[in-house]
């Protein structure tokens, strides 16, 4: 297809002489000979950059597209250049009228925003193509008819950044825009808040001296991890400077910056900070072509004079030249598909429309090409991009990327494409969990930590030489060894700091914190090893890991004074409510025992075995006797009484066995109450701290088991967080000062069992009250948000299930003990401990005595009053078995009360009783009488003396 351009200069083609001349011109010359196509460009200057990067890619795409003649074979692109100064919209104006007046077939640039406006109105009301690459503000009407932007669209740059947010479930982030336009594009961030529980501080970048210090002091102040900067790459540059002078260039960070033109910076200086940066890179560099064209421009540019100190790395291709290419290779292909395209001059004042205008312009937006930025499409109606691509890249300190190709190998970056974003399809992240943590392992690997500790035996003590120590050297204990074993898994350095003011971390009335809380906090500190509790209120400000070591609150008292066992400890065995239990029993059984030895009539027997015809019959079982047979069966001696009867053998039997079990008991228990001291303690509990006041206690100030009284709402230990504050003296500031109170005075030291176990291995005079209070855990603080937290907990994990950290628990825990508590012997038993049973014994020799004399001077009185009553009645009674009365027949004995009879039987071991075996009279006898009302002798008939 034959194509032509006709360029309309002022004073030729007015008149038909000059339409003729044309004609003829155009019948000789040969019809391969190429037309020209003039296309125009007006660029903004500034005083130290007389060319700008787009006004060289302008010229680069120009020279690229006339070297190769597949896209335009007969067609010579030519260009006009236009310079103008920044912010004149007049001369940009006034510029464009005299390209327009040249006859160009579109118009590209200026960058300015006042400067766009004013051209972009005189393309429209002439109709020619206007071509922009820089992102401007829409206009409001839509009016825009002639004009295109390979600029990607700020509703959908801000949507991939809050796409970006969403996926780093950021829930506080701070955007720093550099000018108004910058909250243009950010309007889907600044609108998250309400749909998307997202905090959004926006502040703005100092303009003048772009001196931003203090308002990076002011987000470390405040602690703004997550910073979202929309600024142009000259802006982003200093920026990045004074982060780095402001100490906040740390993994601890996360940067996102919306120019596109951020993986063009030079980052070497930052490549090792450990910093997260992330941003969109709009140039397709994964594309063969695109690498060749950047090549080419790489070495052009490195060819040329040195520019002014702009930040970028030198001969990199930044996305305004990327797109500028493109613009012009678009036009090339727009002109490819035109049939017929005569430019001609148009003149501003006349307002006479290119006749052709329109339909380039349609050819324009219709068009399609994978250029250096990727697939450049346009939206039909508004001429804006779409369906394109957006990298999402981060700054890595593995694996770099070329940036032109074999020849310029001196140009790497360091940014790695972790994932892209469709305009249609959103994000997709392509660097999942696993890289992640392998990035991190990497980064420590090349890295020095700083590790805030404090003093704390064993954990961490200074160690004892003869020679001065310096850095890590100094210091020994569990913490030290078990950082070195992280370390050699995870490969970092570290740098071992104790906390200036000597304290773990706590939180005051106004929120503040102190000790190792805020040195994470203020990231003056990467990691603290150390024995720090997880607890709830640090979790909300740090971050642990999984806890290395388990453990509880206990009591740290001093060990009470030994009493050896007293002159009666022999009855210690059993407490003082069995013994009266079995003394009960005693009595009970044998009451039981006498009066079913009454009531059997197999307990009575004939003292005369030779004389059947006995009228005499005996019981054994009076009821002293039933008491011996009862004492005799307890003290495992016997009795000469034995039961007849099987109720009686029954009862005997029942008895025997439980004073077996009894005794058992007691022989079981005997030895230890004979030959252990024994402990008497004051408190057993924490209970027993609360119900008292004598004893002092308390905690550590301004650690977690403060923390945990503090905060706790069991009334126990209300009560005594209420007394440990309400006495200035309660609380100590460290564990070793507690330690020598506890030693000193009369004080018990609540802390950690893990630290009591360690004393009371190693100081014999303290011991632990009681069981555990809570159950906690110690843990490897880090910063909120530490990418070292993951890795830290995956390494704490290998060494426990290898078991090292039992084998470094057992080497700073297992002291020698004790030894007179290890190796003490059963002693001896001495007078001290079973004196007791001699002075017993004694006493029932004494008392014995006393009851014979008792019983000589009862017996010898009671026989001279009944002599008396003898001697005055006539009547002579007689003591033995019988009873015989003179000259009468003897008086019937009246029935004598119980206590009587039990009086009279206690003098006799033996009750005889007469039964008339031929006359008894049917119904005469009675079991009470039997009990009570009978005679030691019964006889068939009167017996007179």
């Amino acid at each position: 297809m034959q194509r032509r351009a006709v360029l309309g200069q002022p004073g030729l083609g007015t008149g038909s002489a000059g339409r003729a001349l044309l004609c003829v011109l155009c019948c000789v010359l040969p019809q391969a000979a190429p037309q020209v196509l003039r296309i125009g460009g007006i660029f903004e200057t500034v005083e130290n950059e007389p060319v700008t990067v787009e006004e060289l890619a302008f010229k680069f795409a120009v020279t690229s597209i006339n070297r190769n003649r597949t896209l335009m074979p007969n067609i010579t692109l030519t260009y006009d250049i236009q310079r103008v100064s920044l912010f004149d919209s007049f001369e940009a104006s006034r510029r464009a009228c005299d390209q327009l007046a040249l006859g160009v077939a579109a118009l590209f640039g200026p960058t300015h925003s006042s400067s766009v406006s004013a051209v972009q109105s005189i393309c429209n009301a002439l109709q020619v193509p206007h071509i922009q690459t820089r992102w401007q503000h829409p206009a409001a009407d839509g009016r825009d008819l002639f004009s295109v932007n390979l600029h990607p669209d700020h509703a959908a740059l801000s949507r991939a950044v809050l796409d970006l947010v969403l996926h780093y479930s950021w829930r506080a982030v701070t955007v720093v825009y550099e000018d108004s336009a910058g909250l243009i594009r950010l309007q889907e961030l600044i609108k998250a808040p309400s749909r998307y529980n997202i905090k959004v501080k926006i502040r703005q970048l100092p303009s003048g001296n772009k001196d931003a210090k203090p308002l990076l002091k002011e987000m470390k102040k405040g602690r703004e991890f997550y910073v979202i900067f929309d600024c142009s790459h000259r802006t982003a540059a200093q920026v990045l400077k004074q982060i780095l002078f402001m100490g906040m260039m740390t993994e601890y960070y996360h940067y996102f910056f919306t120019t596109l033109d951020l993986f063009a910076l030079d980052l070497e200086l930052y490549r090792y900070s450990g910093v997260n940066m992330t941003g969109f890179r709009l140039l397709n560099i994964d594309s063969p072509q695109v690498s060749a064209v950047v090549e080419k421009w790489s070495m052009e540019r490195l060819q040329a004079p040195p520019r002014p100190e702009t930040g970028l790395l030198d001969g990199t291709m930044t996305t305004e030249a990327a797109l500028m290419y493109d613009a012009v290779y678009m036009v090339a292909i727009a002109s490819h598909w035109a049939a017929q395209l005569a430019v001609s001059s148009l003149q501003c004042h006349r307002h006479k429309p290119w006749r052709l205008g329109p339909r380039f312009m349609k050819l324009i937006r219709e068009a399609h090409w994978d250029g250096l930025t990727g697939r450049i499409a346009f939206n039909k109606t508004n001429g804006l991009r779409k369906d394109f691509d957006l990298d999402i890249i981060s700054l890595k300190e593995e694996g770099t990327e070329k940036a032109a190709g074999e020849v310029s190998k001196h140009l790497y970056k360091v940014w790695k494409k972790i994932g892209s974003w469709n305009s249609n399809s959103g994000l997709n992240m392509t660097d999942g969990h696993g890289d992640k943590a392998h990035s991190v392992s990497d980064s420590l690997a090349n890295r020095t930590l700083v590790v805030t500790t404090i003093l704390e035996e064993p954990y961490v003590m200074y160690r004892k030489s003869d020679r001065p120590l310096h850095g890590n050297d100094r210091f020994e204990g569990y913490c030290l060894d078990l950082l070195k074993e992280l370390s050699n898994i995870l490969g970092f350095i570290y740098d071992v700091k104790l906390v200036p003011d000597g304290k773990y971390g706590a939180q005051n009335d106004k929120g503040e914190w102190n000790g190792m809380v805020k040195e994470l906090i203020d990231h003056r500190a990467d990691l603290a090893v150390a024995p720090l509790t997880i607890t709830y209120v640090r979790e909300t400000v740090i971050d642990f890991s999984k806890p290395f070591m388990t453990l509880g609150i206990s009591i740290l008292y001093r060990k009470p004074n030994s009493t050896n066992p007293g002159v009666f400890s022999f009855l210690n065995p059993l407490s003082p409510d069995i013994w009266m239990y079995v003394l009960l029993a005693c009595l009970g059984v044998s009451c039981v025992l006498f009066v079913i030895a009454r009531f059997t009539p197999y307990e009575w027997y004939n003292p005369h075995p030779c004389n059947p015809d006995s009228d005499t019959v005996e019981n054994n079982f009076t009821l002293l006797n039933s008491f011996w047979f009862g004492v005799g069966a307890l003290m495992q001696q016997g009795s000469e009484l034995m039961p007849k009867a099987l109720s009686t053998r029954i009862v005997g039997g029942i008895w025997w066995f439980f004073t077996l079990i009894i005794i058992s008991s007691y022989t079981a228990n005997l030895a230890a109450f004979l030959t252990v001291e024994r402990m008497e303690s004051p408190i057993d509990s924490a209970d027993d701290l609360a119900k008292q006041t004598k004893i002092e206690y308390g905690a550590v100030r301004d650690g977690s088991t403060m923390t945990f009284f503090k905060k706790s709402r069991i009334s126990t230990y209300e009560k005594m967080w209420a007394f440990m504050s309400g006495r200035q003296t309660a609380l100590v500031g460290s564990s070793d000062e507690g330690i020598q109170r506890v030693l000193s005075a009369d004080y018990a030291l609540l802390m950690e069992s893990t630290s009591i176990e360690y004393v009371t291995q190693r100081n014999c005079n303290l011991t632990q009250i009681g069981g555990l209070i809570d159950s906690k855990g110690y843990g490897v603080g880090t910063p909120i948000g530490s990418p070292f937290r993951d890795k830290v907990t995956i390494a704490i994990l290998q060494l426990q299930e290898q078991g090292k950290l039992h084998v470094l628990k057992e080497k700073w825990w297992g002291g020698s003990g004790c030894p007179e508590e290890d190796g003490k012997e059963a002693s001896a038993l001495g007078v001290e401990n079973i004196g007791g049973i001699f002075i017993v014994l004694a006493a029932g020799l004494v008392l014995s005595v006393f009851v014979a004399i008792g019983e000589f001077m009862y017996k010898s009185r009671r026989s001279s009053d009944m002599e008396q009553k003898g001697k005055s009645s006539g009547t002579r009674f007689y003591f033995g078995d019988k009873v015989r009365v003179r000259g009468r027949k003897p008086p019937v004995r009246p029935c004598l009360s119980v206590n009587a009879i039990m009086a009279e039987l206690g003098l006799s071991l033996k009750t005889q009783k007469k039964l008339k075996k031929n006359s008894r009279t049917k119904g005469t006898s009675s079991f009470t009488s039997v009990l009570t009302c009978h005679q030691r002798r019964t006889q068939r008939k009167e017996t007179v003396a």
